[in-house]
């Protein structure tokens, strides 16, 4: 260690050795090449953020109140009605694998863009479908924007805030949660009130979509924060033997057990939020609860994500193994379906607020991607893997619920398939949340 330097602690506790001060000549790194390069530009990303994340949800939580009137207005059946919500995660985990290819390509901040563009135009363009194929097409318009956006949100925040990623992520994770609550609350007084019936309820949410779009405009050409490789590790890098074990292939991640853990992980939560967007309200108004009551319920358990996504980042950040906090969630998770479960109509409110509480595993998913890789390039590998793959594993879960609804005449089999889901997903993301890197295992 040079005498200009001294030790310190990154953001997922990784030791390592940065500046005390940079020398005038001296390119700097991460966040001060952020602050002395355009300090514009912090601001702007932060925006870009938030607005984003509010408009990363409402394409399916506004789908899930009005599921009853979509259905009866396109012709749907019951398992055509489960495919629908399993669309988004068969954009995820497509478009997924994508991002981080077109992010090298033409950079993280024109992709997100290009995301905010796509999620106008599908919203906009859904409510003119006149049949469920061209409805479900509208659908993955907007997904797709959603899918490359998702992927590169933990990319950007490394990226652009490598000493605050358990604060940014919190952030972003809270306006996802504010955004999807809002869309969940609001849908059906609102459809109401303007009269219309479903098609003008769904297609307002191309409104908001289109202001977040804005920023991102400014950060197009950006490359303020791109990752650079510690002067360290690159004399590693050069001094590794040539050969298959030296080169950082995107294919080695399927080798890494936590990368594996991680995808599971976020597979298993990601099924159960789709089937909680797209079915609660359905379960809740089945047991004669009305739509409105039903929207709400739905935004009680989204909104639990706004506190929470604020508090389990920054916490996990702190804590050296997180599988006590995945632990804890699932077990919220298995009480709100039991109660959904044995009396839906019962406690509901109960129901929505521990099942709210359960829906936060995906901050800390997130926040685990951010901390299982020592380097910004791994964290965008791994970032890809794990949510592209999570999404691929989550696709069967919707259509397996709408399936047994249809087939069943009610919700016991697929609350009870819900709920069991919940026992894999703590084991996974107690695997996940031990202090592993994905460098050491490759």
């Amino acid at each position: 260690m040079r005498a200009d330097e001294h030790p310190t602690r990154t953001p997922s506790g990784i030791p390592s050795a940065v500046p005390a001060a940079i020398p005038p000549g001296r390119p700097a790194d991460g966040s001060e090449r952020l602050a002395a390069a355009a300090p514009w530009v912090g601001r702007v990303v932060v925006a870009g953020l938030v607005l984003a994340a509010l408009n990363l949800r409402p394409a399916i939580t506004s789908l899930g109140a009005l599921m009853k009137e979509v259905r009866d207005g396109l012709g749907m059946s019951g398992t055509m009605a489960g495919l629908l919500t399993s669309v988004p995660a068969v954009c995820f985990a497509l478009f997924g694998f994508a991002a981080p290819r077109l992010a090298r390509r033409h950079g993280p901040g024109a992709v997100v863009c290009a995301g905010m563009a796509a999620i106008t135009a599908g919203l906009a363009l859904r409510p003119l479908a006149g049949g469920a194929p061209v409805f479900l097409a509208a659908s993955a318009l907007a997904l797709a924007g959603i899918a490359v956006s998702n992927v590169l949100m933990p990319v950007l925040v490394k990226r652009y805030f490598p000493d605050r990623v358990g604060a940014m992520t919190g952030l972003y994770s809270m306006a996802l949660s504010l955004g999807t609550a809002l869309a969940a609350a609001v849908t059906v007084p609102m459809t109401d009130s303007l009269g219309h019936g479903w098609r003008l309820g769904l297609g307002v949410w191309a409104a908001p979509a289109v202001l977040a779009v804005l920023p991102w405009l400014f950060l197009v050409r950006d490359r303020t924060g791109a990752p650079r490789a510690p002067e360290t590790a690159r004399k590693t890098v050069r001094a590794a033997p040539a050969g298959p074990a030296a080169t950082d292939s995107g294919g080695r991640i399927v080798r890494s057990r936590t990368a594996w853990a991680l995808a599971w992980f976020f597979g298993l939560q990601a099924t159960a939020a789709y089937i909680t967007m797209g079915w609660m309200p359905q379960i809740f108004r089945d047991a004669g609860i009305s739509a409105d009551e039903a929207g709400l319920l739905l935004a009680v358990t989204m909104v639990m994500g706004v506190p929470l996504s604020f508090v389990l980042p920054p916490l996990a950040a702190r804590m050296r193994h997180q599988g006590p906090l995945v632990a804890l969630l699932g077990a919220f998770g298995v009480a709100g379906y039991a109660g959904l479960w044995s009396a839906p109509a019962a406690a509901p409110w109960v129901w929505a607020l521990l099942l709210g509480v359960a829906n936060c595993s995906f901050p800390l998913a997130l926040t685990m991607i951010g901390m299982r890789s020592r380097t910004g390039a791994g964290v965008v590998r791994l970032s890809a893997f794990a949510q592209s793959t999570g999404y691929l594993l989550s696709i069967p879960g919707p259509i397996l619920v709408g399936a047994l609804y249809q087939h069943s005449g009610g919700w016991g089999l697929p609350i009870a398939l819900m709920g069991a889901l919940m026992v894999p997903q703590i084991a996974c993301g107690v695997l996940a949340g031990r202090n592993r890197y994905i460098e050491d295992e490759l």
